[in-house]
């Protein structure tokens, strides 16, 4: 389960999807943090139109009474996604977003106890994430949108099965492939879960990177990230 990130630079989101966030977002992102998301909206002639929005890591159905809910649904299975009652609507919706991301964060317990690695493209470059998006509003405010990353078996997968509790399921994030991210974000249900394959281990790399101090809630991303 991914609990924290590094979002997408606003290099890679100029330079991929065309879009400059008039919001700031911190450095590393964890449940209940605003983070960009990249979605397709609209209904026009020419069909929807990709936006950069502003969300909360971690989906709040609309049935939510407050966003507390977001620091447990931050990930979404993807064999469940369609049925369980936080993530269905959304699903159902093809309300389907990217996560831009230069790495994320996932604990080994070889040394017998949990032990911060860090999980990037073996390039050097920034990626993206399959993810849901969702639209609530508490009673008397403006509407807030959240998102889900989603995730799959990696029991198999020779990187991500290094990663989480001895006994534990391993579960690995879902890459999306840059040739499919129109794809994504126009999907249907049936066409989305045919591009819920994983993360291709081959191009990844993990390393150990603990945390020092404190987290840093209040860094900001900027041309790169600190």
């Amino acid at each position: 389960m991914c609990t924290n990130y590094r979002p997408g630079s606003r290099d890679f989101l100029r330079e991929r999807f065309g879009a400059d966030p008039p919001f700031e977002y911190p450095a590393e992102a964890y449940p209940a943090a605003m983070v960009p998301i990249i979605r397709a909206v609209g209904a026009t002639e020419v069909g929807k139109h990709v936006d950069c929005a502003r969300a909360s890591f971690g989906l709040i159905p609309h049935w939510a009474t407050d966003a507390k809910i977001a620091r447990s649904t931050y990930n979404a299975r993807a064999e469940t996604v369609a049925e369980k009652p936080s993530f269905r609507r959304a699903w159902r919706q093809a309300q389907f977003c990217l996560v831009p991301m230069v790495a994320f964060y996932e604990p080994n317990y070889d040394s017998g106890r949990p032990v911060r690695w860090r999980i990037e493209r073996r390039d050097g470059r920034e990626f993206a994430v399959a993810g849901i998006w969702e639209q609530w509003a508490a009673p008397g405010a403006q509407p807030m949108l959240s998102f889900s990353m989603l995730t799959v078996n990696a029991d198999a997968n020779a990187l991500m099965r290094q990663f989480h509790a001895p006994g534990d399921e391993k579960r690995s994030l879902v890459v999306v492939d840059p040739g499919q991210y129109e794809g994504w974000l126009h999907a249907d249900g049936t066409s989305a879960r045919a591009m819920l394959g994983g993360l291709p281990a081959q191009e990844f790399v993990g390393q150990p990177d603990p945390r020092t101090g404190r987290r840093r809630s209040g860094a900001t991303a900027t041309g790169s990230l600190l």
